[in-house]
């Protein structure tokens, strides 16, 4: 069993300037001089975590997280507007120049892990290697498990409360209902809709829900963020040309040493999705750990991680 390594602090934070509009906060941790990796965080639209820094060696990996566009302390705060997938991989890319890094780690869960696909298929010569977590891919059917009818099946009391910003007349395309709230002026209704759908994610995202986690995933700056923005993402299918775009660009790195650690009960992003892709990409390591759902901090999911990193740090 892996445990976490000891909380550190960063040794450097900024903000980096992307576009006229967006500047992205990041920061670094643990090895000036060590293995860079770089940690996308979930959503989109949840913000890095100082947690995430954990899961590496300190003494052997350069640290690098970042908030993506519109969350966590980049701004502006629950910015839509040139906020796409393909601004986020050109963002990711930005930021390995400005800190002058040749290859790096990418490391990646749940959207993250779609995010480090999309940017490792854009600029595979750039990637040491990818752990990757929770796969989701933002296909049609991953959706309409998590948000229409699938996941309810086994939350039908979390899944009762996330009904309830909807009327009736409107449930039977619930991310369209959702996504009309998000974006109305009226500041009520946004912030009612964006804590629903915050808190049906918390309460869903471990084997055993977690009080705290909803707690955090309740309060107002983090869910207005985290459910507009994840919205936006899903309303346009992630962005891609196509449904499976992340399947069909696997030639361009079936090179690049990968990990992929999947809960079996993962309800977020169930197995089928982290299945297809071990599928098509057999060379990739596939671990699947059998008492666990979606989140990283779960047992053998954190395991699972520390061990991946502690073998490409070597």
């Amino acid at each position: 069993m892996y445990e976490l390594y000891p909380a550190i602090e960063p040794y450097r934070q900024e903000m980096l300037k992307v576009s006229d509009l967006h500047a992205i906060y990041w920061e670094e941790s643990g090895n000036p001089q060590g293995k860079p990796v770089v940690i996308l965080h979930g959503g989109p639209g949840a913000g890095s975590q100082p947690i995430y820094r954990q899961y590496f060696d300190p003494n052997l990996w350069r640290i690098v997280q970042f908030d993506q566009r519109g969350c966590g302390k980049s701004t502006p705060h629950a910015e839509l507007e040139e906020n796409t997938t393909w601004h986020l991989v050109e963002d990711i890319e930005v930021l390995r120049k400005y800190l002058n890094i040749d290859r790096w780690v990418v490391f990646g869960g749940s959207w993250g892990s779609s995010l480090a696909l999309a940017y490792s298929e854009t600029y595979p010569d750039y990637c040491r290697a990818l752990i990757l977590r929770g796969i989701f891919m933002v296909r049609s059917k991953e959706l309409a498990w998590f948000y229409q009818e699938g996941a309810s099946y086994f939350f039908p009391d979390a899944w009762e409360e996330y009904l309830q910003p909807i009327p009736v007349e409107e449930r039977d395309d619930m991310i369209s209902a959702y996504y009309r709230r998000l974006v109305h002026p009226d500041h009520h209704v946004r912030s009612q809709a964006a804590r629903a759908w915050s808190i049906w994610e918390a309460s869903t995202s471990k084997l055993i829900p977690d009080s705290a986690l909803i707690e955090r995933f309740g309060t107002e700056e983090f869910a207005d963020a985290f459910a507009r923005i994840e919205c936006h993402y899903f309303m346009n299918r992630g962005f891609f040309k196509s449904e499976n775009q992340l399947l069909q660009n696997i030639d361009r790195i079936r090179h690049i040493p990968t990990v992929i650690v999947q809960g079996r009960y993962d309800l977020v992003c169930p197995m089928f999705t982290a299945w297809e892709l071990h599928k098509t990409f057999p060379e990739a390591e596939f671990i699947v750990v059998p008492d666990a759902g979606h989140s990283m901090t779960e047992i053998g999911i954190r395991s699972a991680l520390i061990h991946a990193g502690d073998r490409f740090a070597k």
